[in-house]
């Protein structure tokens, strides 16, 4: 199989499962709104192990948001969000083996920051930008940095890695 192929599938299969972790979120109302839990985000740490993560994780969150109803701002800037977090944790695949959890840091900023501009132009929220930036935040340290950093050292640990030569 060439790699190219073989890295447009792996894009593809992590764009949908990104979009099937995000609409299970949604269903329970945890993946949009002040308070956001959106599991899939767990998923933001996968360029330290496939390049071709950062494509598939910004598609599926731009799909995820489609499907879930976000608003225009909200499908624009929350996959900006996840692209920056993307190529920012691809860097720190130089960084030593105890701190590549910090992968999941550009993740947690980018989205902490730029999604309660969405929430307050885009749906009309009331509440104070760094209170917003408070409540995303949280919901990013739980799901991309905890979920994140055990579903790395999980990746790590496992078999996983003989798939990605």
């Amino acid at each position: 199989m060439k790699k190219q192929t073989l890295y447009l599938t792996r894009g593809a299969m992590i764009a949908a499962i990104y979009v099937v972790m995000t609409y299970a979120a949604s269903l329970l109302g945890l993946s949009s709104g002040v308070i956001q839990f959106r599991i899939s985000e767990a998923l933001c740490i996968l360029p330290l192990f496939m390049p071709e993560s950062i494509a598939g994780l910004t598609i599926g969150c731009l799909v995820s948001n489609l499907i879930t109803g976000c608003a225009l701002w909200d499908v624009i800037f929350g996959s900006l969000a996840t692209l920056i977090g993307a190529l920012a944790a691809r860097v720190f695949i130089y960084a030593p083996h105890k701190f590549k959890w910090m992968a999941t840091i550009p993740t947690i900023l980018s989205n902490a920051f730029i999604v309660p501009f969405v929430l307050i132009y885009a749906y009309g929220v009331t509440d104070v930008y760094f209170y917003l930036v408070l409540t995303v935040g949280i919901g990013e340290v739980v799901c991309a940095g905890i979920g994140g950093s055990v579903l790395y050292y999980s990746l790590f640990k496992s078999a996983f890695k003989r798939f990605l030569k």
